[in-house]
């Protein structure tokens, strides 16, 4: 069944913060926790630092009333620059890669396209936006 979730951003603080959201909500990580050494070399991307190999990409837990709260660090390295204000996402999840394409392609009127709707490592089909109200989107869709 689709889904939304709020994403947030971190500078470098995303495992401190969930582990307090974890204690806040009683809930815990679902997936665990995918750090930025667990991701394969892309051909294009610079070298990530040793420093940042730890830093979290990816952990979400549930929160309330079937709603998830999902978070990333975004270190600079990899070319973020968090200010708060564009530290969160809100996270669709479609049910079919068509309906993604429909809400991308809408959304994207006016818009600045950060990433493209693509496949990825992860497996799944996966695009950014900033519409042009200045709101954060961003798709995940599982189907294959």
């Amino acid at each position: 069944m689709a889904k939304v979730s709020t994403y947030l951003n971190f500078a470098r603080e995303t495992e401190a913060a969930f582990n307090f959201y974890k204690k806040v909500f009683n809930t815990d990580f679902e997936g665990g926790i995918m750090r930025f050494g667990d991701m394969p070399p892309q051909p294009d991307a610079p070298q990530l630092p040793e420093e940042d190999k730890n830093l979290v990409m990816h952990c979400m837990m549930p929160i309330l009333g079937g709603h998830y709260l999902m978070g990333s660090d975004a270190p600079e390295s990899c070319g973020f620059k968090v200010n708060s204000g564009n530290n969160f996402y809100i996270m669709l999840r479609p049910d079919t890669r068509e309906e993604t394409r429909k809400l991308f392609a809408a959304l994207s009127e006016g818009a600045v396209v950060e990433q493209e709707l693509i496949e990825m490592f992860w497996g799944d089909y996966y695009g950014t936006l900033k519409d042009k109200f200045g709101v954060q989107w961003m798709f995940n869709c599982e189907e294959k």
